[in-house]
């Protein structure tokens, strides 16, 4: 039976015909074979990479080479102590760094997580076939290769890791500029606003409406605001209680809120839910709401017809 034993840092240790042999450690190994010819190396990643299965969205050629080359030149200065280590240690710090950038960029770029760890495991392939040219000994080349294959799997989960963090990131700001952009404050004439609300209404996007509307009722000086809720599906008790928020936080601006599109079947569910809005004026359509506004802010509207020849 043959008895491994795990490799130092200096030296990996084996015993052949009673005599202890020692051979180079895993890291010197790797920096030799890397430097031995690095253009070959490099062509054989960057084709392997190009034609991995998982590739939906293939980076162009220039920067995906570039990219390789990078991490290549990295993983070299990582390896030049002899010593592999582990992914979290100081002399990966700048392979860590890279991978940050590139899967930062793959993923702006529409690349999946899978396509990014593939990335890093496709290192393996030209490094193994190189390993087992320059070891002929099966147990030291089986040390080499445990160990660069946790330190790669390690790379590919940061690399993961990192490219969830950029897209929780995308997402939360899509997110905040959607709910921007489903609240517009409308002027509708002077010292009147309009705020159409569309959609369910939550705790996070009656905040973006409070902020909207107050915002703009500074800024206009408005004297009222009309909230049309006509695009709003259901009105439940959730949904009451932040028009009444909305409402009262405008008051204390100084503006009165009127709210439109009293639909009979919401009209009907308010009733049955016992929700008091008889401090709050209401109006069935955006028309009379602005009518009203015109009224209580001393307005009008005159139409003039064109005269008949």
């Amino acid at each position: 039976m043959l008895l491994f034993q795990a490799t130092l840092p200096d030296f990996c240790n084996r015993v052949e015909g009673g005599f202890l042999v020692q051979a180079l450690s895993t890291g010197s190994v790797i920096a030799e074979v890397l430097a031995a010819d690095e253009d070959s190396f490099l062509k054989e990643w960057v084709d392997d990479a190009r034609l991995l299965k998982h590739n939906t969205a293939m980076a162009p050629e220039p920067e995906l080479r570039l990219q390789c080359a990078n991490f290549l030149a990295s993983f070299r200065k990582g390896v030049q102590s002899g010593v592999v280590g582990k992914a979290s240690d100081p002399q990966w710090d700048d392979l860590r760094g890279l991978l940050a950038d590139v899967s930062k960029s793959r993923a702006l770029q529409g690349f999946t997580a899978i396509e990014i760890a593939a990335f890093v495991f496709s290192f393996k392939k030209p490094l193994y076939h190189r390993l087992r040219q320059a070891e002929k000994d099966p147990l030291v080349l089986a040390s080499q290769i445990w160990e660069t294959t946790e330190l790669l799997d390690s790379f590919g989960l940061y690399a993961t890791e990192l490219w969830l963090d950029t897209r929780e990131a995308i997402i939360r700001r899509q997110q905040e500029e959607m709910l921007e952009l489903s609240t517009p404050v409308i002027k509708l004439w002077h010292n009147i606003l309009a705020l159409p609300l569309i959609g369910t209404l939550d705790s996070a996007r009656t905040q973006v409406v409070m902020e909207s509307l107050l915002g703009a009722i500074v800024e206009t000086n408005s004297r009222v605001a009309i909230l049309d809720i006509t695009g709003v599906p259901t009105v439940d008790t959730v949904v009451a209680q932040h028009l009444l928020k909305t409402v009262t936080a405008a008051r204390l601006m100084g503006a009165e809120c009127i709210i439109s599109g009293i639909r009979p079947q919401i009209a009907q569910t308010i009733v049955h839910l016992g929700i008091n809005l008889l401090d709050i004026t209401t109006k069935a359509t955006l028309r009379d709401a602005f009518a009203l506004a015109l009224e209580r802010t001393g307005q009008s509207i005159r139409s003039e017809e064109a005269p008949v020849n």
